[in-house]
């Protein structure tokens, strides 16, 4: 089986909604919203460019036939949805030109849509290149994914040039950049590492969804290394670590993303954005393109709700919603020193009293 095909079919296989520290965040419920729903806006700002909604299907697939139809369709929903787009890691297409038309196919389907290349950090500039011009990408997504190539049988070993080949594209590269990691979480030491070679966009992708360090111990003939499965720092921390770093940056939120409350949550806690994969992935395979289409447009529609129900009118306010976090959330907080007292105690400032 084609390795990018084994990944689907493992990614579904091993899909399942379970907890995860979305769970740890508790909104602390504010009783006079203040809002109409009618005042609400969803639109966000990313890479420079105003998206419709605050989330996006982040990178899943592409390199051969079967991959080609998911793209096909991903890209379906994408325009009907209104929704940013990123593709799987284009490298197999630099490699070998006949599985191209898996990833050709998006803007064919889409012409229209904002879209996203996906590479390796293992790339140098002149793959970035191509990867951007292979069909027309609006932007790029350099993927860190080290547990999952060590895990991998025939990974990659070599890592002392990624934060070189990193500072190259996006000094020299003529789109905006993402440096995002593969569902293995940030740290603020690992972003501030980022921004010092001029990045400017960071997905945090946190453990708690997909684990490819899973799907490559899979791939192993003894499965040796089941105990790195759940490795990594989950999208919550991941966050609350962000906003640690003085905001010079974009933060993307992916990892673990279940329903729309899960996106909400990611933005109230500082993100720009959020990218889904597994739950859209799965949406799809299990139930077809109108059953994901639907689902998507609950969740928008829902989000309308959920900022209202906190009295925010748009995503940048969200900011500013009062939140406690339980268990080992909490935990990793204690000992990072990040006061969780500033975030139980956050718009106290804004609520208006009349006498």
């Amino acid at each position: 089986m084609n390795r990018k095909d084994e990944h689907v079919s493992l990614a579904k296989a091993f899909h399942k909604e379970k907890t995860n520290d979305f769970d740890a965040v508790r909104l602390i419920h504010t009783p006079l919203p203040q809002i109409d729903v009618k005042d609400v806006s969803l639109k966000t700002e990313i890479l420079n460019h105003e998206e419709n909604f605050p989330f996006f299907i982040n990178a899943m697939t592409g390199g051969s036939k079967k991959s080609l139809q998911i793209n096909h369709d991903l890209a379906l929903i994408a325009k009907e949805c209104q929704l940013m787009m990123a593709t799987g890691s284009v490298t197999a297409a630099l490699k070998d030109e006949s599985v191209s038309d898996s990833f050709k196919i998006v803007r064919q389907i889409n012409p229209a849509g904002f879209f996203l290349a996906n590479i390796g950090a293992h790339n140098a500039l002149e793959n970035a290149q191509r990867a951007v011009e292979l069909f027309g990408a609006n932007a790029l997504q350099i993927h860190l994914n080290a547990p999952q190539e060590l895990v991998m049988p025939e990974g990659d070993r070599t890592f002392s040039d990624w934060l070189d080949n990193i500072a190259e594209i996006v000094a020299k590269l003529q789109v905006p950049v993402i440096v995002k990691e593969v569902g293995f979480g940030m740290t603020r030491e690992a972003m501030l590492q980022l921004i010092s070679v001029g990045v400017q966009t960071i997905d945090v992708s946190g453990q708690g969804g997909t684990s490819f360090t899973q799907i490559e111990n899979a791939r192993r003939p003894k499965r040796e290394m089941a105990y790195l499965s759940e490795f990594g720092q989950s999208t919550v921390i991941s966050l609350l670590e962000a906003a640690q770093v003085t905001r010079s940056f974009e933060v993307i939120a992916s990892g673990g993303i279940r329903n729309a409350f899960d996106i909400f949550k990611s933005l109230i806690l500082g993100a720009d954005t959020v990218g889904i994969s597994a739950t859209i992935l799965n949406q799809l395979l299990s139930h077809g393109v109108e059953a994901t289409i639907e689902m998507i447009q609950n969740w928008q529609e829902d989000l309308v709700l959920l900022y209202t129900m906190v009295g925010k009118k748009n995503t940048h306010s969200l900011e500013t919603v009062p939140l406690i976090f339980t268990d080992e959330v909490w935990q990793w907080c204690q000992a990072r020193g990040i006061d969780v007292r500033k975030y139980a105690s956050r718009g106290q400032n804004e609520i208006p009293l009349r006498f």
